[in-house]
């Protein structure tokens, strides 16, 4: 019940001691520079997902303040992300944004849930082919859906599943706008080759936008008109967004249950690693709890702001600390950047082309994939690549949501049956075990009739049938069967009430059974389960030596008593 304390307590209670003026200076120019990236990056996450421009930076002013001020790392930088794209267009499509609004207040709930039972450092059990495969899929998905505003394509509706809307832009392929392709090709010209030492001060997609706003401006004096914020959705406010009641619809609950999920464990898992990789950089250790609870709280408040998922962002916290980052201020000063930003740069940031927003999404997620995965499958055990192969093709084929639960139990079942493959169960004599150990039985005296089993492994519910080969490879009965159980760290039920079902069958063929080297979890289950009673601790030894002992006094008395009967 220690473990489960509550304990809510921010990096930024632990960042005022020895902070002076330039701790301050060196947060507020990284918060600046990180507040002016994610300008553009908010608006292109909202409008790929189907929301406004100005959700998008609402959500970043909202949620980001609240992760700086609430989170486990000194230096994350939180806000609306790519990872989030898929999950948000669908539910959008199908639910509208009250069914947003409702699945990512729920997300926000199961992400405080997560970190007050402190299941902070429970993500790191998600495999890594997991991760790389729906991460991957995620990236094809976000390019996917780029392509018709990066060509300027003239697509009536556009599908949501990946295969209908590849068939729409092949369909329409014949309706490129040769202005927006060129605006959209030059602003990924320009972030490609934006030299490095200007990156740190002007980010590249900060330039990506200048040029791009500037070459559409230049083709619409020739009348070439480029598609622009302003022209799809209007201006965007010069305010901050007001408080507004969530429209919960209570029959739509149930469906948003998945997606809410799916939404949770995205923003567990980029936000973790984003910590991690923070860590890295500045030799710090982040509270993953503390980061759940600051994730869980953003999520139930942007909605009310009209928002979308929100979570910490690696592109974006690294920008921080490679700027001077010094703690969460830096994050603070991100979102005051931000409002700065509506408040009097509003007019000029509508006329940014949607084809510039298109490169840098599709910057983004190629740098989102992690490509050299799909040269490394064969070298890898094959359950592994076929985790990785099933998690990509279901997230850009069937959605992320059936990805990850297909994902898990996949990933799961391989787990399972690697713990079985490595579990054994075979009988040993003294030629078989010559490691020279107090354990061996080199150079030991066993009685006749007696057999001895070695248990190696993890019995649970995949491998306890192996216990039932103790049966198979008995041959002659013997009348003593020795399990040591020495290598055996952890048993559950399963593999217990196989125990339980070896113990009855040996019994009912005059064998008596034996148990040596127990660890302390297999121990107190037996004992806690009633199992030792029914053996008789007398059955229950510390080592090999004190079972061969007692061997040796049963089947002596035993041949006494048949000669006493003769």
């Amino acid at each position: 019940m220690k473990d489960l304390k509550f304990r809510f307590h921010p990096k930024l209670l632990d960042c005022f001691n020895n902070y002076g003026k330039n701790e301050l200076c060196a947060d507020i120019g990284a918060g600046i520079s990180v507040g002016i990236l994610a300008l553009p990056l908010a608006m292109a996450f909202a409008i790929a997902s189907g929301v406004s421009p100005a959700q998008g930076l609402y959500t970043a002013v909202i949620a980001g303040l609240i992760i700086s001020l609430c989170g486990g790392s000194r230096v994350q930088i939180g806000g609306p992300t790519g990872a989030f794209i898929v999950i948000v267009s669908g539910i959008i499509a199908e639910y509208g944004y009250s069914g947003l609004a409702t699945a990512t207040v729920m997300a926000g709930i199961i992400l405080l849930v997560m970190g007050l039972t402190r299941m902070g450092n429970a993500i790191k059990y998600i495999p890594r082919p997991l991760v790389l495969g729906f991460t991957n899929g995620i990236a094809v998905l976000i390019m996917s859906t780029q392509i018709k505003d990066f060509f300027g394509l003239e697509i009536d509706s556009a599908a949501e599943d990946f295969l209908p809307k590849v068939a729409a832009i092949l369909k329409n392929i014949y309706t490129i706008d040769i202005p927006t392709s060129l605006v959209g090709v030059v602003s990924i010209l320009t972030i490609l080759c934006w030299p490095k030492r200007w990156r740190k001060r002007i980010p590249g997609q900060i330039a990506a936008i200048v040029v791009g706003t500037a070459a559409a401006m230049a083709f619409a004096k020739f009348g070439w008109t480029v598609e622009t914020i302003h022209s799809k959705f209007g201006d965007i406010p010069r305010s901050l967004p007001e408080f507004r009641w969530i429209d919960f619809e209570l029959s739509n609950v149930k469906n948003l249950l998945m997606p809410a999920v799916t939404i949770a464990i995205l923003a567990a898992i980029e936000s973790l690693l984003s910590a991690v990789v923070a860590d890295g950089m500045i030799d710090d250790k982040h509270d993953s709890n503390q980061e759940l609870l600051a994730q869980g709280l953003a999520n139930v408040a942007v909605p009310f702001f009209m928002g979308i998922p929100a979570t910490g962002a690696i592109a974006r916290t690294a920008t921080n600390i490679k700027n001077g980052a010094r703690t969460p201020i830096a994050g603070v000063i991100h979102c005051l950047t931000l409002i700065a930003i509506l408040f009097f740069l509003a007019p000029y940031a509508q006329y940014v082309p949607l084809t510039a927003l298109s490169a840098i999404l599709f910057v983004v997620a190629f740098n989102m994939g992690d490509w050299s995965a799909f040269a490394q499958m064969n070298r890898l055990p094959r359950s592994d690549d076929c985790v990785f192969a099933a998690t990509f093709l279901l997230t850009v084929i069937f959605g992320l949501t059936l990805a990850i639960e297909v994902g898990m139990v996949l990933a799961a079942m391989m787990f399972i049956r690697r713990v079985s493959d490595s579990t054994q169960v075979m009988k040993v004599d003294k030629n078989l075990e010559s490691d020279l150990s107090k354990y061996s039985l080199e150079g030991k005296d066993i009685p006749e009739g007696v057999m001895v089993f070695r248990i190696f492994g993890v019995l649970m519910f995949g491998a306890a049938d192996k216990l039932e080969s103790i049966l198979e490879s008995m041959g002659q009965s013997p009348k003593i069967a020795i399990l040591r159980m020495r290598t055996v760290l952890a048993m559950d039920a399963t593999a217990l009430s196989v125990l339980e079902h070896l113990y009855e069958k040996l019994k009912s063929r005059g064998i008596i059974m034996m148990i040596t080297g127990a660890h302390s979890q297999p121990l107190h289950m037996m004992q806690k389960s009633g199992f030792l009673d029914k053996i008789g601790e007398e059955c229950v030894v510390e080592n090999i030596d004190l079972a061969l002992a007692k061997s040796r006094e049963i089947l002596a008395k035993q041949q006494k008593k048949r000669e006493y009967i003769l």
